[in-house]
């Protein structure tokens, strides 16, 4: 393992890269170097606005995948950026190689995230009911759109939802490993965090599908509104319909839960 620096910021990596090419896009002022993703990322400013950008090619310490597949699998978040637009889908402002790797560059957001590895989750979690109402309302919005397009929302949790308060605004980020239908599981354990994730997720050759993206949609609920992310009735702060709404979104066979987004929705704005 080495130490690296760029724009005054150290971080660890597991072989050296040139990280020469930030000067083109800004001043670095924050690094991201903890993801296992093979990607890291950057908060840079240049002339008085800032922006986040994320790279593949580079090894950080904590790096699973070979550079070359990191590279592969952001060039393809490109794309899947680019396809699923949507007001509360963090915007994509350019991708390209860079040397020796891949970036993209998004604005950068000022808010909270509700992800367990941020110091804002707590924050996120405290704000009022209709607030996160709300927050679900767009998250559901923006997935229901990715469901109709025929596309899986794997490898969504917590940590890909950050929210605006100020504008009031929830903004999806890190799309990357969403994949497009039919889609068979290729290797046992799927990307993702284990609270959202269906039980076909865990299983070689089970299919992925509309299903699945009810069961992550669900268990979302239960993160946002269920006390310490229970999934019990007594934990649960909105309406009877509601709760039974979420829970058969993760009931653990796939035939029992809803067959799409669309009718989640709809019991859902039941009320």
């Amino acid at each position: 393992m080495i130490t690296q620096q760029a724009g005054g910021l150290s971080f660890c990596l597991q072989q050296p890269f040139d990280f020469s090419f930030l000067r083109c896009y800004g001043q670095p002022f924050q690094v991201f170097d903890q993801q296992d993703s093979g990607c890291m990322g950057f908060g840079l400013e240049h002339r008085g606005r800032r922006y986040f950008l994320k790279l593949a090619g580079a090894m950080p310490c904590r790096s699973k995948i070979p550079p070359q597949q990191a590279i592969d699998r952001l060039e393809q978040a490109a794309e899947l950026y680019r396809n699923l637009a949507h007001p509360n889908l963090i915007p994509l402002l350019d991708a390209r190689p860079v040397p020796q790797g891949f970036a993209l560059l998004f604005p950068w957001v000022e808010g909270l995230c509700m992800g367990k590895q941020y110091p804002t989750r707590e924050a996120f979690l405290s704000l009022p009911l209709p607030a996160r109402e709300k927050i679900f309302e767009e998250i559901l919005d923006f997935h229901n759109l990715v469901g109709m397009l025929g596309y899986l929302a794997v490898d969504f949790y917590d940590g890909s939802i950050l929210y605006d308060p100020k504008k009031g605004k929830t903004l999806i980020c890190d799309i990357d490993e969403y994949q497009q239908e039919p889609y068979r599981n290729p290797v046992g354990r799927m990307p993702g965090s284990t609270r959202f994730m269906a039980p076909e997720e865990f299983l070689t050759g089970e299919h992925i599908d509309q299903r699945t993206n009810v069961y992550r949609m669900g268990a979302t609920a239960f993160a946002l509104f269920g006390k310490n992310g229970s999934r019990q009735h007594r934990d649960w702060p909105l309406s009877p319909n509601r709760f039974q709404a979420a829970r058969q979104a993760t009931l653990e066979e796939p035939d029992l839960r809803q067959p799409s987004l669309s009718e989640f929705l709809r019991q859902w704005r039941q009320g």
